[in-house]
């Protein structure tokens, strides 16, 4: 039977190895207190308490189990907005940069859990964005002169090797390197335990009531207590109910996902080296993969967040979508059934960018919101714009993730 709205990730997790921390009690002082305690705020809390600055970490709920339990488990390489379309925004030398930016922070957010020894499924994977009708193709095509005439990487991958390694009949498809999966669940458990063992405070069940700031200071009211501190990080993905001035910046989107049951090996055989993870040229786009090596993830059906008294319908209407639409792109699975299906809400800013940083409403405070990339890239990148504002060593490229 299917598990609707329910991550798999947090299924897998066993529940003698979840995290337990305290909930917030009383006053504390600190450097930076971060609300939220998803991928970002976990990886922010790390970077913080490594370079010796005390963070203090409040979650409403428990570590791991919001956006980030939902998440599809994906580092990309790429911002998720094609470049041709950043480019028009922001011009050619900042979306170069934005591009390189993300790339780098996906090299480097694998590169930290390895030596971290994460234990979080970590797997490189490159991706293929494939084409299937001709206009698609001539898109494609001028997304990759696009990045090459920037000096990017871009190579074409040719149909013979796309359905050798994706099962798919595709005319034209374009390769991206530096991408892997894991388990987000298990990572931002990883992460919240190294950022504990450099000295973070973290609290669960410790939701954010007030934040207010004065000259000197900003005092956060949890549900049990107060924290004082010289900045605040809200890193809750969207503007919560203490944000609502900064709702007009962003569209209230979700995206959908469901994971089969095991696929049997003669058809898995049909689909496919599985050494890619795919991405189709649809409007809005799937994406693809395998996980266990037996069963199919896919993402996609995008649309605007329901109100919360029909998520749960429409997350049985949306599985059946996936499931359809992931049966058209490979017949063979026909009459596979989903093992979960389930939502995962986000933000879109006007560029497709996040906002990373300060907003001069809302003075001593630091924002991560609006990443629409579908990926877990954005919360490295986050914590390290963040921790740069932080210890004010600001790169000039993080401008390019601030409020407009």
């Amino acid at each position: 039977m299917t598990k609707y709205g329910r991550s798999p990730w947090i299924d897998r997790f066993p529940k003698s190895r979840a995290p337990a921390y305290p909930r917030h009690r009383g006053h504390l002082d600190t450097d930076i207190a971060i609300v939220g305690g998803g991928l970002t705020g976990c990886a922010t809390a790390y970077a913080l308490a490594a370079a010796g600055i005390k963070a203090v970490l409040v979650e409403g709920n428990q570590i791991g189990r919001g956006s980030t339990g939902a998440a599809a488990g994906w580092i990309a390489a790429d911002p998720g907005v094609s470049f041709s379309d950043l480019e028009k925004a922001l011009g050619l030398r900042a979306a170069r940069s934005a591009f390189q930016t993300w790339r780098r922070s996906a090299l480097d957010f694998a590169a930290l859990l390895r030596r971290l020894n994460v234990r979080c499924h970590l797997e490189p994977l490159a991706t293929i964005t494939v084409a299937e009708t001709p206009e698609q193709a001539a898109r494609l095509k001028r997304e990759q002169q696009a990045r090459r005439n920037a000096g990017l990487d871009a190579p074409s991958v040719d149909p013979r090797a796309i359905k050798n390694e994706t099962g798919l009949t595709a005319r034209a498809g374009l390769r991206g390197k530096d991408n892997a999966t894991l388990d987000p669940v298990r990572a931002c458990a990883g992460l919240a335990a190294a950022a504990a063992s450099r000295g973070a405070q973290l609290f669960e069940r410790s939701p954010a009531k007030r934040i207010r700031f004065g000259a000197k200071a900003v005092d956060v009211t949890t549900a049990g207590g107060t924290i004082r501190a010289d900045r605040v990080v809200i890193a809750t993905g969207q503007p919560t109910p203490l944000f609502k001035a900064l709702v007009r910046h962003f569209w209230f989107r979700s995206s959908y996902l469901a994971l089969t049951e095991p696929v049997p090996a003669k058809i898995r055989r049909q689909l496919g080296t599985g050494a890619s993870i795919v991405r189709d040229s649809a409007d809005p786009p799937h994406v693809v993969g395998w996980v266990d090596d037996e069963r199919l993830l896919v993402m996609g059906a995008d649309g605007e967040s329901p109100p919360d008294r029909l998520r749960e319908k429409v997350d049985v209407q949306r599985t059946g979508q996936l499931m359809y639409e992931l049966s058209t792109l490979y017949p063979e699975i026909s009459g596979i059934l989903p093992a979960y299906g389930w939502d995962a809400p986000y933000t879109r800013t006007g560029d497709g960018l996040p906002y990373i940083g300060s907003h001069r409403n809302y003075p001593r405070h630091l924002f991560a919101f609006g990443d629409a990339s579908h990926s877990m890239t954005g919360a490295y990148l986050a914590s390290r714009i963040l921790l740069r504002h932080c210890i004010g060593e600001r790169d000039p490229a993080d401008d390019l993730f601030g409020f407009r």
